[in-house]
């Protein structure tokens, strides 16, 4: 069986970033990623999600198209949604070293259980 492209750009994955254009100038960026997934550890059944990013960024800002497939990475996870989400800003803060990040997971709905996760980051001043 052939690997698909975007199995191998998945596969590869990591958070590439850039030079923050504004270094020193406090500013926000949202990202919103309605199409989240992964698995649940204890069924196997999917979980859906919408991930919402917010962060001020420091030195860099992490580019659209990596966070786009770091999140993808997840679909075949067999992770909880408080895993992933916390695994999320885990990998975020090493990746960007923001100044402050938070990130919440939304999932949709399942037997009748509708769960959101919620985490937050804050560089030290030390």
């Amino acid at each position: 069986m052939t690997t698909k492209y975007g199995e191998e750009a998945i596969a590869s994955v990591r958070l590439t970033t850039f030079p923050n254009p504004r270094p020193g100038r406090i500013y926000n960026v949202h990202i919103t990623l309605p199409e989240f997934s992964c698995k649940c550890p204890f069924s196997g059944y999917p979980d859906f999600a919408t991930i919402y990013l917010s962060y001020v960024p420091n030195e860099v800002l992490v580019e659209l198209k990596a966070i786009k497939l770091y999140i993808n990475s997840y679909r075949d996870r067999f992770i909880s949604h408080e895993e992933s989400v916390n695994q999320i800003l885990d990998d975020f803060v090493a990746a960007a070293n923001p100044l402050s990040v938070h990130i919440k997971g939304d999932f949709n709905p399942r037997g009748n259980v509708h769960t959101v996760v919620e985490v937050n980051y804050e560089k030290s001043t030390e």
